[in-house]
This record gives C-alpha cells, sequence and structure tokens, in this order.
C-alpha cells in the first residue's frame, strides 16, 4: 500500500471512516456483522477482527496517516460516555482524530458544547441504528452549533446493511435546509440511494460524500454504483467532496481491496489524491 500512494505523490492516505469502540461493544458489533440476520443475510468474515494494538498498528503500516475512532450512540444515556472513551483513545492513539457522538436526549447540547471545547474534530452520527429522526427539536441547538464550528459530521443516512430508522435523504435535506452550513459526510456515498445523496452533495457546499465500501466487489454485486453519476462522482471529487472512508477494521475484504476500487474507476490520478488526502485534510 504504501508503494501505491507514493505513486500518487502522496505522503500517505486520510480515512475518515474508521472505528474503534471499547470492548464489550466492539464484540456486539463484530458479531452482528459475523452472524447477520434476517435481513442481512448470512452475514461477513471480518478481514481485520484482531487486537486493538495490532489494528492500530496495521493503519500506520499502510500509511493511514489520519484516522478517526468512529463510535455512535444506539440509545439515551450511551453518548457522553462515549465520547469520554473515544476522545481518551485519541490522546493515547498517535494520528487518531478526537470523535464524538450525540443522541436525542436531555443534555445533548451541554455534552456536545463539551466534545468541541475538548478538540473534537469529527462527529459520528448513525440515523439506521440510533433509529431517530435528526429533525428533532431536541437536536436543533446541536445542529446549530456543529454548523458554526464547522467540525464535520459522518452521517449514516441510507438504508444499509438493512431498512430502518430515519433514512434517506429527506431527513437530512430537511436539517439542511435549516442549516445550510452544516459540515455534512454522507456514509458509503448514500447507497444504494446514491441519486438523492448526489444532490446534496451538488446543492450544499458543506456536504461531502465517502467512499466507505462503495465500488467494491462486495458491494458492487448488490449495489452497484449507477454509470449516470460518475460525472457527478468525477466533479465532486475534483470540488473536494469526495473522501476516503473505509469502515475499517469490520470490512470483509482486506483493506487494499478500497483502494483498488477506486483506482479502477480510472478517474485520473488526480481524483485520487484528492479523495485519498486532499479532501479529507480540507475538512479536517
Amino acid at each position: 500500500m504504501p508503494e501505491w500512494w507514493r505513486r500518487l505523490g502522496l505522503p500517505g492516505l486520510v480515512d475518515l471512516h474508521v472505528h474503534f469502540l471499547p470492548e464489550r461493544m466492539e464484540r456486539r458489533v463484530w458479531h452482528h456483522f459475523r452472524h447477520g440476520g434476517p435481513l442481512m443475510g448470512e452475514g461477513w468474515h471480518i478481514t481485520y477482527e484482531w487486537p486493538v494494538a495490532e489494528r492500530v498498528a496495521h493503519l500506520r503500516a499502510m500509511g493511514v496517516r489520519s484516522f478517526p475512532a468512529l463510535a455512535y450512540a444506539h440509545k439515551p444515556g450511551m453518548a457522553a460516555d462515549l465520547n469520554a472513551w473515544t476522545m481518551d483513545f485519541a490522546r493515547r492513539t498517535p494520528g487518531c482524530l478526537p470523535s464524538a457522538t450525540f443522541y436525542p436526549e436531555p443534555g445533548v447540547v451541554a455534552y456536545v458544547r463539551r466534545a468541541l471545547d475538548d478538540g473534537a474534530r469529527i462527529f459520528k452520527v448513525h440515523l439506521q441504528v440510533g433509529g431517530f429522526d435528526p429533525r428533532v427539536p431536541e437536536l436543533s441547538e446541536v445542529w446549530g452549533l456543529l454548523a458554526e464550528s464547522g467540525v464535520p459530521v459522518v452521517v449514516h443516512a441510507s438504508s444499509v446493511p438493512v431498512p430502518g430508522g430515519h433514512v434517506g435523504a429527506e431527513p437530512v435535506g430537511e436539517v439542511l435546509r435549516r442549516h445550510p452550513r452544516l459540515r455534512l459526510v454522507i456514509a458509503h456515498l448514500g447507497m444504494p440511494e446514491y441519486d438523492p445523496f448526489f444532490e446534496l452533495a451538488l446543492r450544499y457546499e458543506r456536504v461531502a460524500l465517502d467512499t466507505t465500501m462503495a465500488f467494491t466487489d462486495f458491494s458492487e454485486r448488490g449495489m452497484p454504483f449507477p454509470g449516470r453519476l460518475r460525472p457527478a462522482l468525477l466533479d465532486l471529487g475534483l470540488a473536494g467532496k469526495v473522501i476516503l472512508g473505509s469502515d475499517f477494521p469490520t470490512i470483509p475484504y482486506p483493506y487494499a481491496h478500497q483502494l483498488d476500487a477506486l483506482a479502477r474507476l480510472d478517474l485520473g490520478e488526480d481524483w485520487l489524491r484528492a479523495v485519498c488526502w486532499g479532501n479529507g485534510q480540507a475538512v479536517i
């Protein structure tokens, strides 16, 4: 992998969709993906189901210079504790960006403000797993704070891996109509609802898309990227609005396959340089 990014003249990679979680939570997440369910199928093999130190070392060896430890709350009473964990993990892990999450609950404004004051550089929310509507009144001030701060929020708002929650472009689109300066990063390019999420990225100056699992053999089998969006993908990438994401470590293939999948799009080296380094650097 270092040979791959060196050929592009890059100093490494910036990956804005990486997960490190408290051990108990991580075991549950991995169990979920390994075993699947009625709507997920049989699940998949997790390529990097390794101890934490080995995963961090592997990211460094691959040349991933900046990455978050994205955690997300799925019920009330979790987010503040998760933020304490992810912020501490970042402090003791070189290259890890301080990250935080939130959930619509009493006290959410206070702990989001505290996370920002403590140096959080990226947030994550998962509307499907959290099962909440981003338009609820409890979050209005939070979205306003984040829009004012310019700190990016990685939002899983699409219907993969299973339908549920307040997913789709409309709920997030309404939040953006109220807070048009929000710096949102739409996870997975919005797959499989590519078109409406691309429209949001085209419409709003600070909305970007991450490449997480997109274009890989795994995703192309069931949720192929539509060729009609290829020109927009090129333009958005060169405009700073497509950012490398991987979902490391919970992926069913080697990390390098995500980079191969991007390269075989044949959108040019300038596009790859922007997506794999420049665009991520610009938002953090």
